[in-house]
This record gives C-alpha cells, sequence and structure tokens, in this order.
C-alpha cells in the first residue's frame, strides 16, 4: 500500500512538471508568471502565512515552516486552479482572454515527534505561455508588412523540504530547503513581406537552484478567554547555484509545423546569473479565538533582480505586497448543521510590482474567499475535507498603451487527513 501510495505522489509530480500553464503578457519579463504559494488555504485568506498557526490538527504550513505547532495528522494535499484572465489595452482597443486549469500543488505532512514536524511539498513556481504578433504596413498602403513575432514557453517548478520544531512556551522555529528546477525560452522573430528566411533571436534560460528559508512563531494563548496573539517573520536567503542562460541569433525558414529548416547561427552566447531569488522576508501579526476565527496582517518585501532578457539586463525594482485575511468557524460542534462546521476564508492584498515598463509599475491587487468543505467523518482533530477558493484581482495599467489584465481564479482540492504510518499499541 505504501508503494502504491510513493508511485502515485511521484506521477502525480512528473504530471505537475509536464503540463503547460497559461498567463499575462507581463510574463514575457523576467522568469514568467508567478504561480508560487497558490494553495487554496493561504490564497484564499490574501495570501497570509506568516504569522498564520492552524487551529486544526491536518494543516501544514509551508510559507512560515515553523508555523506548525498545532499540526499532528499525516496530511496529503492535491489541488488544481482554473485561471481566467481578460486582458485590454488602449493600443488598437484590443481585447483578449486567456483561459488555463492545471493541477497547482501536491504536498506530504507528517509528524516525527510531537515537537519536529516536516512537510514536502511540488508545486509550479513561475511560467512562460504567450504568442503575440505585431505587423506593420510599410510604408502605408503599400501592401508590404514588417512582422515580428514573440513566443515564450517552459515551467520553473519548486520543491519544498520543511523542518518544524516547538522551543516550547508559544516558540517555534523552522527551516525550509527550496530546490527550483526548469527551463524557459522567449524568441523573437522577425520577417518582411515575400522574405526567404526568417530573423530569430532566442533565449534559453536553464534554471537549477537551491536556496533556504527559516522562520520563527510565537503564539500566546489566553486560557481563560481562547483569545490568542500571534507573531511571525521569515527570510529567504543563500542562493547555492546559477542560472545558466543561452542567447542565439539565427536564420531560418519553417518547414511543417514549427520545424526550423536551413538555420544559420549568426551569434550564440552564454550568460551566468547568481541572483534569480533574491533575498526576501515576511513579518506578520494575527489575533483570534481559539476554534472559532483568526485575522491576520502581513508584509512582505522582495529585494530587486537583473534578469538577462534578449542578451540585455532588464532591472526589476524591489517589491513589497501587503496582507490581510483570516477564517471564521461558526461552530464545529453543532452536527445537526453541516455549514456549522463549515470553515469560511476571506482576504485581500494589494502588491507593488517588481516590474516597471515606461516609468508605470506593473502593481497588482485582489479580493479572495474560499470554505473547507469537512467529510462526514471529520471533526475539530481530523479536518479532511473539499477545500475551494475563489480570487479575483486586477494587475497593470492601460497607461501608455500597456495591458490591462482582470482575472478570476478557482482553486479546488483535496486534503486527507488522519494518523497514517503510526504502529498500534494494541492489536
Amino acid at each position: 500500500m505504501k508503494k502504491i501510495f510513493v508511485l502515485s505522489f511521484i506521477s502525480v509530480g512528473y504530471f505537475l512538471n509536464a503540463q503547460s500553464l497559461s498567463n499575462s503578457p507581463y510574463a514575457t519579463y523576467g522568469i514568467g508568471d508567478v504561480k508560487f504559494d497558490n494553495t487554496i488555504e493561504t490564497s484564499s485568506m490574501g495570501g497570509i502565512s506568516t504569522a498564520y498557526i492552524s487551529d486544526f490538527t491536518s494543516n501544514f504550513n509551508f510559507g512560515n515552516p515553523a508555523n506548525n505547532t498545532n499540526f499532528e495528522l499525516t496530511s496529503i494535499k492535491l489541488e488544481a486552479t482554473n485561471e481566467n484572465n481578460y486582458f485590454k489595452t488602449n493600443y488598437n482597443n484590443t481585447k483578449s482572454t486567456k483561459h488555463s486549469t492545471y493541477l497547482s500543488n501536491i504536498s506530504l505532512a507528517f509528524p516525527l515527534s510531537p515537537k519536529m514536524k516536516m512537510g514536502l511539498l511540488y508545486q509550479p513556481y513561475s511560467s512562460k505561455s504567450y504568442d503575440v504578433l505585431n505587423s506593420v504596413e510599410t510604408p502605408a498602403a503599400s501592401g508590404n508588412f514588417n512582422a515580428n513575432r514573440f513566443t515564450g514557453k517552459g515551467t520553473l517548478n519548486t520543491a519544498q523540504a520543511a523542518l518544524s520544531y516547538n522551543l516550547g512556551s508559544g516558540l517555534s522555529v523552522g527551516a525550509k530547503a527550496n530546490f527550483y528546477f526548469g527551463n524557459l525560452y522567449d524568441i523573437n522573430e522577425f520577417t518582411v513581406t515575400n522574405a526567404e528566411l526568417i530573423n530569430g533571436y532566442e533565449t534559453k534560460n536553464s534554471i537549477k537552484n537551491f536556496n533556504f528559508t527559516l522562520g520563527t512563531s510565537y503564539q500566546k494563548l489566553n486560557t481563560s478567554t481562547d483569545k490568542k496573539l500571534t507573531l511571525g517573520a521569515t527570510a529567504t536567503f543563500g542562493n547555492t547555484s546559477n542560472m545558466t542562460t543561452e542567447y542565439k541569433n539565427s536564420t531560418y525558414y519553417y518547414g511543417t509545423g514549427e520545424t526550423k529548416i536551413g538555420e544559420s547561427i549568426i551569434e550564440q552566447k552564454n550568460a551566468n546569473s547568481k541572483n534569480l531569488m533574491p533575498l526576501n522576508a515576511s513579518l506578520g501579526i494575527g489575533y483570534g479565538s481559539n476554534n472559532e476565527w483568526f485575522l491576520s496582517a502581513q508584509i512582505d518585501y522582495k529585494k530587486g533582480e537583473t534578469i538577462s532578457y534578449f542578451g540585455k539586463n532588464f532591472d526589476f525594482q524591489d517589491t513589497y505586497k501587503i496582507s490581510a485575511g483570516g477564517w471564521y468557524l461558526p461552530n464545529y460542534n453543532n452536527f445537526r448543521s453541516y455549514f456549522s462546521r463549515v470553515v469560511y476564508r476571506y482576504g485581500a492584498f494589494y502588491e507593488r510590482g517588481g516590474l516597471k515598463i515606461a516609468n508605470n509599475s506593473i502593481n497588482k491587487y485582489g479580493i479572495s474567499a474560499g470554505v473547507l468543505l469537512p467529510f462526514k467523518t471529520s471533526n475539530i482533530q481530523r479536518m479532511s475535507g473539499l477545500e475551494i477558493g475563489v480570487e479575483a484581482g486586477k494587475r497593470g495599467t492601460l497607461n501608455d498603451n500597456l495591458i490591462n489584465q482582470n482575472y478570476v481564479n478557482l482553486k479546488v482540492g483535496f486534503n486527507f487527513a488522519d494518523k497514517w504510518f503510526r504502529k498500534n499499541l494494541y492489536d
């Protein structure tokens, strides 16, 4: 049974690595559209995780690995995301839509001892999937066109291993190793009317990168009122590998499909970058009533980085994100009313984006909500169930003929939690 489970876990991870994800045209720059931290529990509460310690024994927190004091069961999570993006620009009054459904998270977590907990997670970190054609008649009414085609593809995935340790007196610490891997491609092709060849400039980023996250948290529970205050902090640092970038400028023409024929290389070179995943840090504070409700706010900071893009350096500015959210459980002891035992989540966020184009910061903001629908056999000690979350928001701007992106993302997943892999004391 355990062998079947492990093989299933690996096969699902392979499928996650092979899938294609759609995204924004802003994915053209850097490492693409970031999908990371899109777990249902986190995203349904506006992205809070730094000062969030679940009241239930079945939820493992990967955002801050210190926040797993209450985790006691073996938990398996499988989650999928349906993205719906709606784009608009004042350039030629263009509108378009993109939809994508993909497996967004698979995780396994279990206690090693009453004080030490461990979790393993695998999910997409970012992706590129765009195809833009720009054709201009030159000179006007001549019937001759200059055409540029911009395409991008590839997915950057992340695998994580986290450890949490309870020091006692409300203080916990945690550490997480993050491994990023994948290939990202950008291609800029140019041709003119009646030309026999296409000039293509291809950038391939091959990424294998490690870094580490350290976290700490403190929770004070007032036993007379069941009210609790939570503080948390994380920092991610320590890149130990490089991103290798290959550039190729060549001419060719297409045969059947996308097969290049007669390719002649004009220029080819390689470059390395060490700051793909720069320093980022987070601070959070939370307050709530035990097994009833919780509210938290946090601020995230990420240092800007320089990414090579079509042979030139592209600078990303420092970014910050402000998030607020929480959850509410009406009455987990009311077995006459199913919806009184449902966990309701809510949240909102604002992010000053790292991307800046024509003096316009590509910012993002949104609201979110979600529910945990417990299985019939679930209780406050074993909160297994169906998780549903929705996030709606906006990214970008119409200024300077840039693109405004509205989106609605639906997330669905299962959390299976029980006392697995433990020996019975009595037969």
